[in-house]
């Protein structure tokens, strides 16, 4: 083995106990970044003659970084819902531009989940990398497309508008009380005579306009509803008891009734008129209800803009501007149910009143859930889904190229990405609320850079002793 041979095996060592301790203290800076994944360097001998009696030459070492791409870092919580976190395989698909992305533009790859609202309404990581996902479709549907990478839109959550749910749904759950004494009004009723209760002329919504001509009813329940375009509006069900057993007066009225127009038959802003009927045992009696189709009873209102409303049919008013409605009136409860209107023999109350409609509410909120999901909460309660984050898989994750902003691009070794739903095709589920720390094991790093250092002073010292002995020989020459 010649000086200059053990010289550059010397420098060899340099060199890569350098590169070692580049990639420690990389890992080092890193140990607080979200989703880093650790690095390592390997080492590879570097031999320069075979067999028993090649010439006795130093190779040397070479320094090959290997990353560690596909390890799980730690999951922690965190108190913001826009922090994401995959549990299993896969990364965030992320552009570095929101808008106007070409296929030819670069997908950078992520799990550095730790996302916020920019000024434009875009969801961006600390490093500016901008989240893809499917988008939902005006209706709130989504449908993936993991054949094609161009499916995939960045995901905004500011150019949703308010929200408007306007009533299709009523469900009354109430009791009128059974032993309710009849009004003089109506015992009359029918007759000839003078404040006997009568739907056209002596009607409860004479008296809910004014409370001083017409006839008290014996019971009202009141429930809201929500119109096309959020606004509230209230109809009420005033209730009679006829001197008919398990027979009660009915009128549906609107409150107020400058809400509505209504046609011939219909007054005070009457919607409804009619009977209803109870069973022996205190249910609704479809065969003897007149008010309505007490099996599917439905509220049938016209739109402000429609012509006049025609005989014992109801429109919006004009000056509400709203379209037509058609809301469903659940008073029955439900087969083998004891809920909807009863009459039974104690005070008459309600319990509860349902609906589905909901008035103009703003966006206050945007949540994520293990599905990926992104959803747009309202202040009224309703809810929007707005896109369905993507996840890429790679069959060599390792072999991925990375980037800066703790991001990678696909490469020849990491093999062709696979997009999949969270949870589906070996993806990995997304937790909200939640962030992956950093693999780094910061006191492995400590005791790797105390190697590496330990062992660059020892191949300096190979330097140091070859040319000693060059110095020597030199001597001898002199």
């Amino acid at each position: 083995m010649s000086l200059n041979s053990a010289m550059q095996t010397g420098v060899s060592g340099l060199g890569a106990n350098s590169a070692a301790l580049s990639t420690v203290s990389n890992n080092i800076a890193n140990v607080n970044t979200v989703g880093y994944k650790q690095s390592e360097t390997e080492f590879e001998t570097l031999v320069t003659g075979t067999g028993i009696d090649a010439a006795g030459n130093s190779g040397g070492v070479l320094a090959l970084n290997r990353q560690l791409v596909d390890q799980q870092g730690q999951l922690t919580q965190t108190s913001s819902p826009l922090d994401l976190a995959i549990s299993g395989q896969g990364f965030f698909v992320t552009t570095t531009q929101a808008t106007n992305v070409t296929p030819t533009d670069p997908r950078l790859f992520t799990r550095a989940g730790s996302f916020t609202v920019n000024n434009q309404g875009y969801l961006v990581n600390s490093a500016g990398l901008v989240l893809q996902g499917w988008p939902a479709d005006p209706n709130g549907v989504i449908t993936p497309n993991p054949s094609s990478l161009t499916s995939l839109q960045s995901i905004n959550v500011s150019q949703v508008g308010g929200a408007v749910s306007p009533t299709t749904t009523i469900g009354v759950n109430a009791n009128v009380d059974a032993a309710q004494a009849e009004s003089a009004a109506a015992i009359a009723a029918g007759t000839a005579s003078p404040g006997a209760y009568t739907p056209a002329t002596n009607s409860m919504a004479m008296w809910e306009s004014n409370n001083a001509t017409g006839v008290q009813p014996d019971y009202s329940i009141q429930v809201p509803i929500s119109d096309s375009q959020g606004g509230q509006h209230n109809v009420q069900l005033d209730l009679l008891k006829s001197s008919t057993p398990n027979q009660w007066y009915a009128e549906l009225v609107a409150v107020p009734a400058s809400d509505v127009t209504t046609g011939a038959g219909l007054a005070n802003g009457q919607i409804a008129t009619g009977m209803i009927a109870f069973t022996a045992t205190g249910q609704i009696d479809p065969a003897n209800t007149t008010i309505f189709n007490a099996a599917s009873p439905t509220i049938t209102f016209g739109a402000s803009a429609a012509g006049a409303p025609g005989a014992g049919q109801v429109n919006w008013a004009s000056s509400l501007g709203i379209a037509a409605q058609s809301v469903t009136l659940n008073l029955s409860g439900g087969s083998g149910s004891t809920g909807g209107l009863t009459q039974l023999d104690s005070q008459s109350n309600t319990q509860s009143i349902t609906t589905n409609g909901t008035q103009f509410g703003n966006l206050t909120n945007v949540e994520i859930d293990k599905n990926g999901i992104v959803t747009a909460v309202f202040s009224n309660g309703v809810t929007r889904s707005l896109a369905q984050v993507a996840i890429a898989t790679f069959p060599d994750p390792d072999g991925l190229t990375p980037v800066t902003g703790d991001a990678f691009q696909v490469s020849q070794n990491s093999g062709t990405f696979t997009l999949e739903q969270p949870n589906q095709g070996g993806a990995g589920t997304i937790d909200p609320s939640t962030l992956e720390s950093s693999t780094v094991d910061l006191s492995s790093q400590l005791t790797q850079l105390i190697t590496s250092q330990s062992a660059y002073s020892a191949s300096s010292k190979i330097i140091t002793t070859a040319n000693q002995m060059m110095q020597t020989l030199l001597n001898v020459i002199q």
